[in-house]
């Protein structure tokens, strides 16, 4: 029976193809007692399946490795220490001994180590929880003869629609694009690690449908629209060949794309942009510096310490911002130091806190962890001499920050000339404006810095007191409000005041509707996803920067973003409509 499923759209494509679920949870065990005869048998079961583990591990591995790195992989080395822990099979056999089935007895003390370690005083072995819900999850299913959900085991070419609760990103790491096309979860929302990430991959994706996992089966054939936020259930053969149709339409475009991505950002009355690109992870680097883009506005670099085994040490790290500079030759490559807390936590130095959006993260846990942060400083500082490298922190909230950081860099500069290995002392250093703090007062940080970038995900979710990852909140994250319209206008004209560059490097960046009111409030530079950079373009070529300047004042006065984006909707497509569409052969974007 076809039924729709609607969520958020996080990634645009169609995708037509069967659904594969991910039930990546514990599952439920019940108690069952046996006979002491049968003790020895449930012992070596238990062993069975931890070797079982083990070798699903290892394979696991290899893998990641191709896909990803060594050091990334290292992650399931973890997993296997912790099945090899003398230890922990003690511990279990003495409960088969009295008498416990090896999954029952295996599910209690997991879940006892579990809490153990969450509770525990050291960080390290607060962060093992991860990896041991990893091993709970993984050796359950071998003990209770469940089917093997990862998602690298299907067939190539499999084109499957990856159905599952969230995407951490463990299960990440395993994704093969051979044999996923797609990806809808349950949790999410559009400025959420799942949807960011699908962006990135150019994965059409939806997040936010909240119950799709018990309401599929698994094996259903469906139609995933990543611009509608749709999952269509069992389509008819005609919706079917209507959206085979509108993927090849879409591919037919690519040439399209790829022409207009290099063409230049300038606007239909001569003004013109800069549109660089965001890089994830140094293997994206090569693709970015080919889209067309001015160089890097944004490159995370939490891929470094999220589901490590241990932190990266400077020649690491060195090696890894070396090979994005190199690979963008003279155009500038902002590195972005460790945002990690929130719903990105690393190896290790954090706290279990309520409400980690406030708590202790990005800059202030950088300067709080200082001989840390330095690893990280110096290896940004050698990578510089290999070209055009800017250092950005994120979350900042007063000078003091920005203050304290340019003290640890003096130290650097004193330890790499002792070390007499080349390095870059002048390295620009700019900040991320992510609350309203930093936005209103920003004329406090002009004398200390040499660029603004906005970060839109994070100023609509403080700003407007939404959690970006609530799905329950997404009608209500709502970018276009105008308080941020105000918020990025004082923050742009406290710049151009001061000869300090902004730029805007969350979603709203990518956006049509965004991109050409920010146009019109006088900003100049977006960063966005390679596969975002020729739409970008498309809204800068296709209008007069003097009807974007007019919106942007008429979107400063409304009074909802309802309202911002009706009138935004309509001054857009009236522009584009006056645009000879022939001049680049694509369809509307709205």
């Amino acid at each position: 029976m076809q039924s729709v499923l609607r969520g958020i759209p996080a990634s645009p494509g169609i995708v037509v193809g069967p659904v594969h679920l991910l039930r990546w949870e514990v599952p439920e065990v019940r108690q069952r007692l046996i006979a002491d005869a049968e003790i020895e048998t449930e012992i070596e079961r238990l062993h069975d399946a931890f070797e079982r583990g083990r070798e699903r591990l290892r394979h696991l591995r290899v893998r990641a490795e191709s896909a990803v790195g060594h050091e990334e992989a290292a992650i399931f080395d973890v997993q296997v220490s912790i099945l090899d822990d003398a230890q922990l099979t003690k511990r279990i056999e003495a409960l088969i001994r009295q008498n416990l089935c090896a999954e029952k007895a295996f599910d209690l003390i997991l879940l006892e180590w579990r809490q153990h370690f969450a509770r525990h005083t050291a960080p390290m072995l607060r962060e093992r929880v991860g990896d041991l819900t990893d091993v709970h999850i993984r050796i359950l299913s071998i003990l209770l003869d469940l089917p093997d959900h990862d998602p690298v085991d299907l067939p190539r070419g499999a084109n499957a629609i990856l159905v599952t609760h969230d995407l951490t990103p463990s299960l990440t790491m395993q994704l093969d694009r051979e044999c996923i096309s797609a990806i809808a979860t349950d949790a999410g929302t559009a400025t959420a690690h799942v949807a960011i990430l699908a962006r990135s991959l150019g994965l059409p994706a939806v997040v936010g449908l909240r119950n799709a996992l018990s309401y599929l089966q698994g094996g259903e054939l469906a139609i995933l629209n990543g611009a509608e936020g749709t999952l269509m259930i069992a389509p008819s053969d005609a919706e079917v060949a209507e959206a085979r149709q509108r993927v090849t339409e879409e591919e037919g475009q690519v040439d399209q794309l790829r022409e207009l991505a290099h063409s230049e950002a300038i606007t239909r009355d001569g003004t013109r942009f800069v549109v660089r690109v965001n890089v994830d992870i140094p293997e994206e680097s090569e693709m970015g510096a080919t889209s067309g883009a001015d160089g890097v506005g944004l490159m995370r670099t939490e891929f470094l310490v999220v589901n490590r085994a241990a932190m990266p040490d400077e020649e690491e790290q060195y090696r890894a911002y070396r090979r994005v500079v190199q690979a963008f030759g003279t155009r500038p490559v902002i590195i972005r130091t460790f945002d990690v807390g929130g719903d990105k936590l690393p190896v290790g130095g954090f706290p279990s806190e309520a409400n980690p959006f406030l708590g202790w993260r990005a800059i202030r846990m950088c300067l709080d962890e200082s001989e840390l942060f330095k690893v990280q400083l110096r290896a940004l500082m050698r990578a510089g001499v290999h070209g055009d490298l800017r250092i950005m922190l994120p979350l900042v909230v007063t000078v003091d920050e920005v203050r304290e950081t340019r003290k640890l860099m003096e130290e650097c500069v004193q330890e790499l000339d002792a070390r007499r290995v080349p390095f870059r002392s002048d390295l620009p250093l700019g900040v991320m404006v992510e609350t309203p703090a930093a936005a209103i007062a920003c004329d406090t940080l002009v004398r200390d810095v040499d660029f603004f970038s906005i970060g839109s995900n994070d100023l609509v979710q403080y700003t407007l007191a939404v959690d970006r990852g609530n799905a329950n909140l997404a009608p209500r994250f709502t970018p276009l409000h105008p308080s941020i319209l105000r918020l990025m206008a004082r923050v742009q004209a406290t710049g151009a005041a001061h000869g300090i560059d902004v730029c805007v490097c969350g979603e709203m960046a990518s956006q049509p509707l965004s991109v050409f009111v920010m146009m019109g409030l006088g900003l100049r530079q977006f960063s966005v996803a390679a596969r975002s950079v020729a739409g970008v373009k498309r809204v800068i070529r296709g209008v007069r920067l003097s009807a974007a300047t007019e919106a942007a004042q008429a979107a400063l006065e409304s009074g909802t973003a309802r309202e911002v984006e009706t009138l935004l909707r309509r001054r857009l497509r009236a522009e584009l409509d006056s645009y000879d569409r022939e001049s680049d052969g694509l369809p509307a974007l709205l």
